[in-house]
């Protein structure tokens, strides 16, 4: 299939999805709705959010997963993701360092982690999954490089980056309190549950009614993890630190998914499964940075910008990886 043709199929309902989610959270704020609703605005992405980590996006892994072929490769996901994560951070290391004595700590701490940690969940399912060369088939690919890499490094190694690097320092018992959270939030991550649920689910056949419920259940959470980004996204109202987070975006979209593809290749992985790895390792920095700018008192000015710009390149990073790595 010609790639602009690709590309027009992906763009239509990934786009489209993303400017309701935009609209629908502008009609929300409107003076008269407020009133009416009372800070529905603020609640509305904060319910639909809550729904798609329980429910939603647990039981599209457990459909996803029953029908996508899982192959022996299928667990260089993770290796890759942390590679790319680790690869990234050592980027940003090498470009923050002539900038140490001038950067406060918690820019320098919003830098590393935008430039670390990509949204490969609420962006990445739905991209791989719309992708013709990939679709279902290689979502095994996607949940593992997520579930496996991103994942824990946003609530494990990310937490440890942000609490060294915050602005607020905590009392020993906090501190103590900060460490574990993080582990408890892997480990009870209903993401995770659902993997391990699938896989002992998988040479079980469902009833066709079953099967074809919850695979259009599944699509219908994919769908309403974009609508979420876009209801996100227009609650963004800063783009300061613009230069500051052009660099690290580049490094987290452009550098190192460029270096993860050549070295696929030079390995002997080609096909799908390694497009699949490069469009993870190229997903927009996650909005999991938020919450740890938030929660450590990082720069949220740099985070914020980080977080907007590159959704937005995510549309012409893409064409990118069709064109070098596509099948």
């Amino acid at each position: 299939m010609p790639t602009l043709l690709v590309l027009v199929r992906l763009y239509i309902p990934l786009v489209a999805t993303v400017l309701l989610g935009v609209g629908v959270s502008a009609l929300l704020a409107l003076p008269v709705v407020q009133r009416v609703g009372g800070g529905l605005a603020a609640r509305a992405p904060v319910a639909l959010g809550q729904f798609l980590f329980w429910v939603g996006v647990p039981l599209g892994i457990i459909s996803f997963l029953h029908r996508a072929n899982l192959s022996e490769g299928v667990f260089l996901a993770p290796v890759v993701a942390w590679s790319a994560m680790l690869l990234c951070l050592g980027c940003g290391s090498l470009w923050l360092k002539p900038y140490r004595k001038r950067w406060s700590r918690p820019s320098q701490g919003s830098f590393s982690l935008a430039s670390m940690l990509g949204n490969t969940g609420s962006i990445g399912y739905p991209v791989v999954l719309l992708l013709p060369q990939l679709g279902p088939d290689y979502f095994g690919w996607a949940l593992l490089y997520d579930a496996l890499g991103t994942l824990p490094g946003a609530y494990g190694f990310g937490v440890v980056l942000a609490s060294r690097y915050g602005d607020r320092p905590l009392p020993r018992a906090e501190a103590a309190a900060r460490w574990l959270t993080p582990v408890l939030q892997v480990v009870g991550n209903p993401n995770i549950i659902a993997f391990f649920v699938a896989i002992a689910l998988r040479p079980v056949p469902f009833p066709p009614l079953l099967d074809q419920g919850l695979y259009g259940f599944a699509w219908l959470g994919v769908m309403l993890s974009l609508v979420l980004m876009g209801m996100r996204l227009q609650q963004i109202t800063s783009w300061r630190a613009l230069q500051p987070a052009t660099i690290a975006v580049s490094i987290k979209m452009l550098l190192i998914p460029l270096v993860i593809g050549i070295a696929l290749t030079l390995i002997g992985l080609d096909g799908p499964s390694r497009l699949v790895l490069v469009v993870q390792a190229g997903m927009p920095c996650a909005f999991a940075n938020l919450i740890l700018a938030e929660a450590y008192s990082l720069d949220r000015q740099l985070t914020v910008t980080c977080v907007g710009l590159s959704s937005g390149l995510l549309l012409l990073t893409l064409p990118l990886w069709l064109w070098g790595f596509a099948p």
